[in-house]
């Protein structure tokens, strides 16, 4: 019932946790992978619950992260000129029964100091548990003669608020909460610089004065503008398989579509670049890595009323009367909240309910709205036009 809760391992149940028993599974699968003589390509999904709500995970991880060292949020406060129907209440930490004990005003706080201390200390352990599982598997992928050709792809399916804007869950449509971790290992491409005798050396970060450090070393990385929706056609060109069509406007006329775009060429263009750089050639004559491809992403998020409602977080369906539409392009962060028929699932965008534009070079941390100033009248005009015509619009041309 508490949003914090580490535990000894050793009195759950089974003298386990989930997360725990998923990658003992998924270490098991790759050892009858490795017996199996057929040589049979293989495709492996491996889900990790953490650091989802509840904080439940081995205490132990608590040490590496001492509370005397953790810091508020940088931008810890509502932004300013931010419209009423963009904040979440973050409800689903006010029924946790210790969250409940803070007797925090609703809807906007504020959350005591030291209680987001603990906070963001829990959430960091449970990203340290979650980060030993994943070792724990690709070690045994290396163990079972995997490492050099198998495709491995490690993503979340949404970021989270940790006191940013004085949020606290994942219910906005902020850069904090739509941005997700996403890395891809392609044998040959993605680790051309890699120097350890090892890929995926699993380091035991609980154990002080461990013989074994390794130093992590980083690979091609990229500036481009990526969604999770191209995971898919990226994935089936990687593998040689034949990568999905854009999907027509009435997607009920095809069984087999994407709205996403195939990252393959990015991730080639990044991986030159790393090349040219450890061999001490140049590269200045190559284009960017955003070149050829998308100039915008999209999010969305509902909204059952303009004002912060118990059920502003999770509303139902049938409760859903506004829809936050956001875009994402190099230079800013638009919003638009509009009327949305939950019946039809259209949304009128002639019926807006307010507006947010951040200026990402000069407030990275989106912390002024400008979206109603005079000044941006012309460019919120322009991130209009751009963000009703969507994805397709978007897409590589």
């Amino acid at each position: 019932m508490n949003l914090l809760c580490p535990v000894d391992v050793s009195t759950q149940p089974e003298g386990s946790l989930p997360d725990i028993q998923s990658s003992e599974h998924a270490v098991d699968m790759l050892k009858e992978f490795q017996a199996d003589s057929s040589e049979q390509p293989f495709f492996l999904a491996v889900g990790f619950h953490k650091p989802h709500i509840p904080y439940k995970f081995p205490k132990d991880f608590l040490k590496l992260y001492p509370l005397k060292e953790i810091d508020l949020a940088p931008n810890p406060f509502k932004p300013i000129g931010l419209p009423d129907v963009a904040f979440a209440p973050y409800h689903r930490l006010r029924i946790r029964h210790d969250f409940g004990l803070l007797n925090v005003s609703f809807p906007y706080g504020p959350v005591p100091e030291t209680f987001q201390k603990r906070i963001r200390q829990h959430y960091y352990s449970s990203v340290s548990y979650t980060d030993s599982r994943v070792g724990i598997v690709l070690n045994q992928l290396e163990e079972s003669g995997f490492a050099n050709n198998t495709i491995i792809v490690l993503l979340g399916d949404h970021g989270w608020s940790l006191g940013e804007h004085a949020e606290w869950c994942k219910y906005e449509n902020f850069e904090v909460v739509t941005r997700i971790p996403l890395m891809v290992h392609m044998p040959g491409m993605t680790d051309i610089n890699l120097t350890n005798e090892k890929k995926f050396p699993f380091q035991d970060v609980l154990k002080s004065g461990s013989s074994q450090r390794y130093k992590i070393e980083r690979g091609p990385r990229s500036t481009a503008l990526v969604e999770a929706v191209d995971v898919f056609p990226t994935l089936a060109e990687l593998a040689g398989l034949k990568v999905p069509p854009t999907c027509p406007l009435d997607t009920l006329k095809v069984d087999f579509c994407t709205e996403g775009a195939s990252l393959a060429k990015v991730m080639m263009k990044s991986a030159q670049k790393t090349f040219l750089k450890v061999k001490k050639l140049s590269s200045k004559d190559m284009s960017g890595d955003n070149e050829d491809w998308k100039d915008a992403v999209f999010s969305q998020y509902p909204r059952p009323s303009v004002h912060p409602q118990w059920s502003s977080d999770l509303p139902d369906l049938k409760d859903i009367k506004i829809m936050g539409y956001t875009m994402r392009t190099r230079h800013h962060r638009y919003t638009e909240w509009v009327a949305f028929n939950p019946a039809t699932f259209q949304a009128d965008f002639n019926s807006v309910y307010a507006r947010e534009l951040y200026l990402r070079d000069s407030d990275p941390l989106e912390v002024y709205n400008v979206g109603n100033l005079p000044m941006y009248e012309d460019l919120v005009m322009k991130m209009r036009k751009k963000l009703i015509a969507g994805w397709r619009e978007a897409l590589p041309k």
